[in-house]
């Protein structure tokens, strides 16, 4: 029997951190001790054992101030990373408005716009846009979404609903959200059911595509089992579809997310008179350049902000998914 045998790096689970590296490497060492006072028969080997298991804990778990101090900064530096662009954006700005590159009519100062976003947060005027616009993409997209789920489900699931339905889809599925704004105005008017009609347009294609695609892409292995097994429709969507599904379907839903977003600004901008897309109009008769940017600026964020939001959910789901 062999006493030399290679060591074998002990994995890592979780972030790769100083101190999780040390462990690995105690961990490590442990094993060849481990090895060498089991093949030994000596009576100084346990002695020997004890005495070098601990000085490799006292000299490796603890990676020393210098390592955590150089292991904070680079974590910090990976934090700011993605705002450094955004900094030089703001920089190349406020050098071009103090150059005055453009007039100020054209391109005003950061300063400026800044200004201008406290006053019209506190005159309310965003506030209120804000408000408007999120309650029109929050039911718009409920309802766009949730039969996008359901209308991809049956696509996937079911061949005679793709024989019949998808040719037709995809080709209605070809024109643009803004393209049936013409028929829709005439239909609906300037009422807040054409806003609702086209942010469910805008989510209901990428959310049929996501869905529908996720599923006939599950592996035909597991679909075999399934039928092998005759599992009954709902423990076959429950225990097979769904965690399959999850991470193609939610990055449907942010794509879809994303257009019924522009799609509303677009439609506020012009078939609206409130909105956050109104108050750009409105900047831009103004002849208010910093109204628009503030007004770019809140879309971005809020933007941000609802993907951010779908991705974090998306995250929770698969680590429960995981578990169960």
């Amino acid at each position: 029997m062999s006493t030399g045998s290679a060591a074998t790096a002990v994995p890592l689970d979780g972030p790769r951190t100083p101190r999780t590296v040390a462990a690995s490497i105690v961990a490590t060492n442990y094993s060849v001790i481990d090895r060498i006072r089991c093949h030994q028969t000596h009576r100084g080997v346990p002695e020997f054992y004890m005495s070098v298991r601990s000085a490799i804990a006292d000299r490796v778990i603890d990676p020393g101030p210098t390592a955590r101090r150089i292991w904070t900064w680079r974590v910090v530096g990976d934090r700011l990373l993605p705002l450094t662009v955004p900094l030089a954006i703001l920089l190349l700005w406020q050098l071009a408005t103090s150059l005055h590159l453009l007039p100020v009519q054209i391109l005003p100062s950061p300063l400026l716009v800044a200004s201008t976003a406290i006053e019209l947060i506190r005159g309310g005027e965003i506030l209120d846009g804000l408000r408007i616009s999120l309650w029109r993409i929050g039911i718009g997209f409920v309802i766009g979404a949730g039969s996008g789920l359901i209308f991809g489900a049956l696509l996937g699931l079911s061949r005679t609903v793709e024989n019949y339905c998808g040719l037709t889809f995809r080709f209605l599925a070809q024109v643009p959200s803004l393209g049936w704004l013409p028929i829709l105005l005439l239909i609906f008017g300037l009422d807040e059911t054409l806003k609702f009609v086209l942010i469910a347009k805008a989510s209901f294609v990428p959310t049929v595509i996501a869905t529908s695609e996720s599923i006939k892409q599950i592996p035909a292995p597991l679909r075999e089992v399934a039928r092998v097994l005759q599992l009954p429709a709902g423990s076959y969507l429950r225990r097979l579809v769904v965690p399959a599904t999850v991470p193609g379907i939610f990055g449907g839903l942010r794509t879809a997310l994303s257009h019924a977003w522009i799609a509303l600004i677009v439609v506020e901008m012009l078939a609206a008179t409130e909105g956050v897309g109104y108050t750009m109009v409105w900047g831009r008769t103004l002849f208010q350049i910093d109204i628009v940017i503030v007004g770019m600026a809140v879309i971005g964020l809020i933007g941000l902000a609802m993907d951010t939001g779908l991705a974090c959910i998306e995250r929770r789901l698969q680590r429960w998914e995981l578990r169960a």
